[in-house]
C-alpha cells in the first residue's frame, strides 16, 4: 500500500470530523477532496465507514447527557417531549432520503460543479443569516416547541443537495426560527445522531453487495481521524459560535467553493 495513499486516507479522514458538525458541508468537502486527488476505495468502502467515526464521536461527547435523558424519559415530560421533537425533525429527511437516495447518489453526487455552486450560495445565506438583527425567543434546544422541531427537520432536507450542508441547514432554519446561536447548534448535533445513523445504515444496505474489506488499514486511519477530528470540533464548537457566530464558515465557504469552481474550469 502506497505512502501517499495513507496520507490521503488521513487527509480525509480529519476533513470529514472537522466538517461534518460545522455549516460548512462535509459531503461536499469529502466528495472535492476526492475528485482533486483521485482517491477512491474498493466498492466506496472506506467514503461509508469513516461515517462511523464521526457518529461515534458525537455520541462519546453527549454521552453523560444521552444517558440523563434516557434516565429521565419515564418521570421528566420534559425529556420524553424532546425526543419526541428530535424523532419528528427526523421524520422529513427519511421520507426523502429512503425515496430518493438512488437520484442523490447517482446523479447529485457526480456533479463538483454544483457541490462548488451550493458552498458559495450556502456561504452567502450564512453570512446574511448572521449578520441579521434576529431576536432570540428559544435559548435551550429541549424547550423548542414541536412544530418548531418539525419546521427545522424541513429545512435539513435542503442538506439531500450535496455542498449544502446538513448542520448548515438545521442551524439556519433554527436560526430564522428564533433560537439563539447556541441551541440552534447544539440541536443541529442531537438531530445529526439519528440522521447520521439512518444515513450510514442506508448506504451500508444500499453497498451491501459491493462494499469490501480490502483496504482495512485505510479505512482505519480514516475513521480514527474522523473520530479524534469530530471529538475536537464538537467539544468546542458551541463555545465558539456563541461568542463569534457563523461568520468564519460562511467565508470559508465561499473561499473553498470559488477555489473548486475556477479549478474545474482551469481543468476543462
Amino acid at each position: 500500500m502506497e505512502t501517499q495513499t495513507i496520507v490521503e486516507a488521513l487527509f480525509l479522514g480529519l476533513l470529514e470530523g472537522l466538517t461534518e458538525f460545522i455549516p460548512v458541508s462535509s459531503t461536499g468537502h469529502l466528495l472535492l477532496a476526492g475528485h482533486f486527488l483521485g482517491f477512491e476505495s474498493n466498492g466506496k468502502t472506506f467514503e461509508v465507514l469513516i461515517q462511523l467515526g464521526a457518529i461515534l464521536a458525537i455520541l462519546t461527547v453527549y454521552s453523560a447527557r444521552l444517558l440523563k435523558i434516557a434516565r429521565d424519559l419515564p418521570n421528566d415530560p420534559k425529556a420524553r417531549r424532546f425526543v419526541i421533537g428530535v424523532l419528528i425533525a427526523f421524520l422529513p429527511a427519511v421520507f426523502i432520503g429512503v425515496l430518493a437516495h438512488g437520484l442523490i447518489k447517482a446523479i447529485l453526487f457526480e456533479s463538483p460543479m454544483l457541490i462548488c455552486t451550493m458552498l458559495i450560495l450556502g456561504g452567502l445565506i450564512l453570512l446574511w443569516v448572521d449578520r441579521l438583527d434576529l431576536k432570540p425567543r428559544y435559548t435551550d434546544a429541549m424547550d423548542f416547541p414541536l412544530p418548531l422541531y418539525l419546521k427545522i427537520g424541513l429545512f435539513q432536507c435542503f442538506a439531500m443537495i450535496p455542498g449544502t450542508s446538513r448542520s448548515g441547514s438545521t442551524i439556519v432554519g433554527a436560526l430564522l426560527l428564533g433560537a439563539d446561536k447556541r441551541s440552534a447548534a447544539e440541536f443541529s448535533f442531537f438531530l445529526a445522531m439519528p440522521t447520521m445513523a439512518g444515513a450510514f445504515a442506508l448506504d451500508l444496505f444500499k453497498n451491501r453487495n459491493i462494499l469490501t474489506f480490502d483496504d482495512v488499514t485505510l479505512i482505519g486511519v480514516g475513521f480514527l481521524a474522523a473520530f479524534i477530528s469530530a471529538v475536537l470540533v464538537v467539544r468546542y464548537l458551541l463555545g465558539y459560535v456563541s461568542r463569534h457566530g457563523y461568520g468564519l464558515f460562511a467565508w470559508w465557504r465561499l473561499v473553498v467553493g470559488t477555489v473548486g469552481l475556477v479549478a474545474l474550469i482551469l481543468m476543462r
